[in-house]
């Protein structure tokens, strides 16, 4: 739990380097067999029996630190009387599957591998500090789904 979190704030503090980050998750591979394996099957990063979907501890962090910041953001925007910027990836009305399951759906039929999620969260992070838009319930799926695509494209398809 510690490691991911580690991951993602060193990417926000020092910048995301993809070639870097590429190099960090092969040395944190789980078949090296070392200490940090017991880090891995924790999170839920061992690889299960094919056919056998069970959902990584990582992408239930991940779904509660979207969660958090979606009602922060709207309890800010509620209380500052901001209004946000209107995007493609806003919707009309929240959707009615909670961010938890979304990300649950997305990993049970994308075949993404956990660390897409990670690198989508970056993605999402880095689209968000580069405009003046905040992450709240109308557009967090739509960013998620789009990041996590983007993230399978340059992580798994390498």
């Amino acid at each position: 739990m510690h490691l991911v979190l580690l991951v993602i704030a060193n990417l926000w503090v020092m910048g995301f380097n993809s070639m870097q980050l590429i190099s960090d998750m092969e040395d944190l591979s789980p078949d090296t067999g070392s200490a940090d394996s017991e880090i891995y099957q924790t999170l839920g990063l061992k690889e299960l029996r094919k056919g056998v979907f069970k959902v990584p501890r990582v992408l239930m962090l991940l779904s509660s630190l979207l969660e958090r910041s979606v009602q922060k953001n709207e309890i800010l925007m509620e209380k500052t009387q901001i209004k946000d910027v209107v995007t493609i990836f806003h919707g009309l009305r929240p959707p009615p599957v909670s961010i938890q399951q979304y990300v649950d759906r997305i990993f049970k039929y994308s075949a993404c591998s956990p660390s897409c999620f990670v690198v989508a969260h970056v993605y999402v992070d880095r689209f968000l500090q580069q405009t003046d838009i905040h992450l709240t319930s109308l557009n967090v799926h739509r960013l998620l789904i789009t990041s996590v695509m983007i993230a399978a494209k340059f992580v798994d398809d390498a």
